[in-house]
């Protein structure tokens, strides 16, 4: 369903000067001030029977665009937030402050669902069971061929740090199994559930836009796709360390994050060998970088590639 600009402004008496689309976002400016206009059916109204806004409100967590009167029955309407220009890497710190904001005020305790865990557990189990064995297909037909392209080359040489990254969350998932399957109570915050710095606005204050895959959850769901949408843009051990400076993780939490982003991505060849080198290159320095955030105290090896 798209927005009816016409409808909209003759409902709302409203003259428009300059319409900007922005995926499902309309920012409309008019001789009454800009707005953002969403239609009503693609935005989500509850999280948990709860309106999240109204629950985030109670909560005294207000960093999030106002909705304004001139909502109508098929339009929902913000106010539209002017972001200052910053720089990304302290527009990615303000971000990490706001998450760690979010989180605190929001925190509670609930009965642990054994169900939940145990498909985390299942899922992430069996994802390492069918990577394991794609890579040993793989790496077997690669070391078949008399002569490797560049691409296989590449691949075959950074293959140990695959199968070091799979090992590493194979023997840690059953280390976190182990330790939350006696728990009773289970941490949950609000989630954003879709960080990124296109879902961030900043002034004199901070803002969180495009609330509507938001959930109740395990807070380091929201580290975690913030980390997988900059992953190598940024240094994430020491935002990690500032999120956790504002919000400690619990043991299992930390856990659990660090096998997330050990896990390796399925690497298929492109069509072009450069393409497939620059792909395979970048998802090694990926699987580097997850083990210096890991393991901090351990120095920084040189990569192969």
């Amino acid at each position: 369903m798209k927005v009816s600009i016409k409808d909209f402004c003759e409902q709302c008496h409203v003259k428009p000067s300059k319409i900007e689309i922005r995926g499902r976002v309309t920012i409309l400016t008019t001789d009454k001030g800009t707005f953002c206009l969403k239609p009503k059916d693609e935005t989500r109204q509850d999280i948990s029977t709860l309106n999240v806004y109204e629950y985030l409100n109670s909560r005294s967590f207000y960093y999030y665009p106002r909705k304004l009167d001139l909502s109508t029955d098929e339009v929902e309407v913000r106010e539209y937030i002017r972001e200052d220009h910053i720089p990304r890497e302290q527009k990615i710190v303000d971000l990490v402050d706001l998450m760690s904001l979010l989180h605190n005020k929001t925190t509670h305790y609930k009965e642990v669902d054994l169900d939940d865990y145990k498909k985390i557990y299942e899922d992430l189990k069996n994802n390492i069971i069918y990577l394991t064995s794609y890579y040993n297909d793989l790496i077997s037909i690669i070391e078949s061929h008399i002569i490797m392209s560049p691409k296989e080359y590449l691949l075959a040489r950074n293959i140990t740090m695959i199968f070091k990254s799979l090992y590493f969350c194979e023997v840690e998932l059953e280390h976190w199994y182990e330790m939350i399957k006696e728990k009773r109570k289970q941490r949950v915050v609000v989630l954003h559930n879709n960080l990124n710095l296109n879902h961030f606005l900043r002034n004199e204050n901070s803002y969180f836009i495009n609330w509507e895959k938001a959930k109740v959850g395990i807070p380091i769901f929201d580290f975690y796709k913030l980390y997988r949408a900059h992953t190598l843009e940024f240094d994430f051990d020491e935002l990690l360390k500032r999120y956790e400076h504002h919000y400690p993780l619990k043991r299992e939490e930390r856990l659990l994050l660090f096998i997330l982003i050990s896990m390796p991505d399925k690497i298929e060849f492109k069509k072009s060998e450069f393409k497939s080198c620059e792909y395979i290159s970048q998802k090694m320095d990926e699987l580097y970088k997850a083990k210096e955030i890991r393991s901090p105290q351990q120095s920084k090896k040189p990569k192969q590639h």
